[in-house]
């Protein structure tokens, strides 16, 4: 009669487990260089945006477009900026691009202050692909103080 009978050892499975045996199938698509479509599909509007005691100053970086295709808004606290890039068509005889990484479309950045905004106050630069926004703060108590009863 031979002996059937096993050692139970509740963590022997733990003892054997190989935390790295799948290591190779995370690199397995890790490529040295970056593809292109890592790449973001639109530049964003950079901006700095400074506060004084009566008024906000915003600049804003949105290089080679018209200053006839930026469009500013203003509802109360709330600042729209948008641009609109145009595609340049170029043909050039025995030439093929291989890779054009400029953006053509719509550029939109909206955002919201804490003062309300004075729009009829308000003044709008655009030079060397700086906006730059002049928004002062409506003068007055913004909002009603409720008595407590």
């Amino acid at each position: 009669m031979a002996n059937n009978l096993m050692r139970f050892d509740p963590f022997g499975d733990l003892a054997r487990m190989d935390p790295f045996r799948n290591i190779d199938d995370i690199f397995k698509d890790f490529r040295v260089t970056p593809s292109w479509s890592s790449l973001p599909s639109e530049p964003r509007i950079k901006m700095d945006v400074a506060e004084s005691d009566d008024a906000y100053t915003v600049k804003a970086e949105i290089p080679g477009v018209s200053k006839e295709d930026i469009k500013v808004s203003i509802d109360g606290n709330q600042v729209s900026i948008s641009a609109e890039t145009k595609k340049e068509t170029e043909e050039k005889s025995g030439e093929t691009v291989v890779r054009s990484e400029r953006y053509y479309g719509q550029q939109y950045r909206s955002f919201t202050l804490a003062c309300e905004v004075d729009d009829a106050k308000s003044e709008a630069r655009y030079e060397n692909g700086v906006l730059e926004l002049t928004l002062p703060k409506k003068s007055g108590p913004s909002g009603k103080q409720l008595l407590v009863k």
